[in-house]
This record gives C-alpha cells, sequence and structure tokens, in this order.
C-alpha cells in the first residue's frame, strides 16, 4: 500500500519518472528546439467519439469538461514559466485538441493533421507517425514546439498509454521509437 501512495504521489506531483536533474534538461533541450513537447489533449471523458463523428462538428466529438478546460488552462501557466520566447504550437485537427491548444493561450495554434486520431479506423498509424517523424527530423527546431494531439499518436511515437493531459519531451530527430527525456503532468 505504501509503494502505490508513493507511485500515485509522484504521479500527481508534476513529473514522472524523471529525477529534477534529469527534467531540468529535458526542459532545456526543449527550449533550444532540441526536443518537442507532445501532449494528449486535456481531459474528455469517454473514448474514441460517438458514431456520427464529424471533423469540422464539434457537438459529434467527444470535448473537454470542465477539468480538461482548466487542466489546459494550467498547462498554459506551465508552458509561459518555462520560456519566455515564442513557441510553435500544433494541433490535431479535433475539437479537444483544439480546444487544448486554444486554452493553453501560448501561441497560435497550426492544424496539422499528422496529429489526428487513428483510433478505430478513422487515419492512418503509419502513414501518420510516418509524417509526424519526417516533419521532426531535424537536430534543431527554430523554436520550443508543442504538439497537442491524442492517446493513440502519443503511444505510436513513445510506446506507452499517457494519462489525459499528459506530456513528454521527446528528443530530436524524432522517430517511431523516441527518446523520452521526460514525462510530465500539469
Amino acid at each position: 500500500m505504501k509503494l502505490v501512495t508513493i507511485l500515485l504521489c509522484t504521479l500527481f506531483s508534476g513529473v514522472l519518472y524523471a529525477n529534477d536533474a534529469a527534467n531540468d534538461a529535458a526542459w532545456e533541450a526543449w527550449r533550444e528546439g532540441k526536443a518537442v513537447l507532445i501532449m494528449r489533449h486535456a481531459l474528455a471523458p469517454g473514448t474514441g467519439d460517438p458514431a456520427g463523428f464529424k471533423l469540422a462538428d464539434c457537438s459529434t466529438q467527444r470535448n473537454l469538461n470542465n477539468q480538461g478546460q482548466q487542466q489546459a488552462k494550467a498547462w498554459g501557466d506551465l508552458l509561459r514559466q518555462q520560456v519566455t520566447t515564442d513557441i510553435t504550437l500544433f494541433s490535431s485537427q479535433w475539437c479537444r485538441c483544439l480546444e487544448t491548444a486554444e486554452l493553453m493561450a501560448i501561441a497560435k495554434v497550426q492544424a496539422l493533421p499528422a496529429l489526428n486520431s487513428f483510433f478505430a479506423g478513422r487515419g492512418d498509424r503509419q502513414q501518420q507517425t510516418a509524417a509526424l517523424v519526417q516533419r521532426f527530423s531535424l537536430t534543431q527546431l527554430p523554436a520550443p514546439t508543442v504538439l497537442v494531439s491524442h492517446q493513440v499518436n502519443f503511444t505510436a511515437l513513445t510506446g506507452y498509454f499517457p494519462a489525459s493531459g499528459e506530456a513528454a519531451i521527446l528528443a530530436l530527430p524524432l522517430t517511431t521509437h523516441a527518446t523520452v527525456l521526460a514525462r510530465i503532468m500539469p
């Protein structure tokens, strides 16, 4: 029971699985454009999307609840504490990802279809993952970069299942077995 309590405290304390020095190095790599931060959209209860899903109609999708909206705002606060320069912000075209990105209020949101969900056959896992790897195959980007996506996309790159609103800082160049520098909760 004590181990479970320690793990839960670690899970919700802000950083997972990395010591402070490793986290500092990960944030520095992100600030320098030598890593990207990918996050699963904030809390939108449920799984997948309802029947009748339409990309351009948020009423047909799973959307953020109040807790998810607060998570997104907390992410914006955290990222503004980490960097004072411009940030590049890409998002899936799904409403829950776009809302997460918009509520962070850190940069103009740029839709990137490669970040769209491929859960339940809605997209193409191999093609979208390859497109992300190619897009971020550089060793350095001109600005700190944030990618807002879905569990399946995140898992395809990292090999693990993230919680809603969880992020990871991934070393560049991006690969299909990404080097995870840090796992972070808002």
